[in-house]
């Protein structure tokens, strides 16, 4: 196999102790969700259930590509690069009709040290087979095309590091786990079984989840319940609509912004989020904060702040109204 198997590892490599570089003035990590919408409907997913029952994601489906490239330039005033720009979110980057002038003008600007879908290609696999790939998400995939779409990709690709993945409810035990790398581990430059974990409230995880339920991560560590959310204080999402989400979380805490009415650097260096980054560190959790599990199961050691918390508050008081 010519990948290099990842499972267990952060995906995004050695990951720096968080606390010991806040405040950031630029974010690690910008999502942009373009996309409210999916062709597949994954039964771990929201797209699963009924749209009622998701709760608010966005009042528009698309973002705008002016609003796109707006929140680009905004991006330009940070004083560093940010580390990683991030399309995803509740839905496929890919549908957007205009995502390569997206990407190309993201690029162009040179923002982001990395810019996933074309620095780093995450193609997210949900099965090994026809039969898997119905019974998982409710598509029909001709399997033979859509390696030697894969195949094509990889073998013409300049710098972008293509990275395969599947959750371990889409394999069928382990001679298919074995099937998954002969199949994919020779047109990839990184692969891994990932695991899925419960964080959506409204789902029903009871028939789907593997005999690890709640004991490992997303990818594949040992879960550490965290009381301190980390994502704050080093992401941000801007959803389609051009509100500003501080984490990624599937029922939102609270807006941060509206990138529509104010730059992403005055959101992210602005009063509501300061505020919000405090009560997390107070462990002043609201509503949805006290039952979101994505903390619990998307973390990593380096992100603790549990030992600094004290510390930590002095930077998200001054600018507090």
């Amino acid at each position: 196999m010519k990948a290099k198997d990842i499972s267990g590892q952060a995906p995004g490599g050695k990951r720096t102790k968080l606390a010991d570089v806040l405040p950031l003035k630029t974010p690690y990590v910008v999502q942009i969700f373009p996309v409210y919408a999916c062709n597949f409907k994954c039964k771990y997913c929201i797209f699963s259930i009924s749209k009622e029952k998701r709760g608010f994601i966005s009042d528009k489906a698309l973002m705008d590509l002016d609003l796109y490239k707006k929140c680009v330039d905004d991006m330009f005033e940070f004083p560093e690069k940010i580390k990683v720009l991030r399309f995803v979110g509740i839905g496929e980057p890919l549908l957007h009709k205009d995502i390569v002038e997206m990407i190309y003008y993201t690029v162009c600007k040179g923002i982001a040290l990395k810019t996933e879908l074309l620095s780093r290609l995450v193609v997210s696999l949900q099965g090994t087979s026809k039969k898997i790939y119905k019974d998982v998400c409710g598509a029909d995939i001709d399997m033979d095309k859509f390696l030697r779409n894969l195949r094509y990709f990889y073998e013409h690709k300049k710098n972008t590091e293509m990275y395969l993945k599947i959750v371990d409810t889409a394999l069928d035990g382990e001679a298919d786990k074995e099937k998954f790398f002969k199949l994919f581990g020779d047109i990839c430059d990184t692969i891994a079984v990932e695991h899925t974990v419960p964080i959506h409230s409204n789902i029903d995880y009871t028939d789907i989840l593997l005999e690890k339920k709640g004991k490992v991560t997303q990818f594949g560590l040992p879960v550490n319940e965290l009381d301190i959310c980390s994502q704050p204080f080093f992401t941000m999402q801007v959803n389609p609509d051009g509100k500003v989400v501080p984490c990624y979380s599937f029922e939102y805490p609270g807006i941060m912004g509206d990138c529509n009415k104010e730059k992403l650097t005055d959101i992210w260096n602005g009063t509501e989020f300061a505020k919000f980054r405090r009560q997390i560190l107070e462990r002043k959790k609201n509503e949805v904060c006290k039952n979101c599990n994505i903390s619990k199961y998307r973390s990593f050691p380096e992100d603790s702040l549990k030992d600094d918390a004290e510390r930590l508050k002095t930077y998200y008081k001054d600018n507090l109204k």
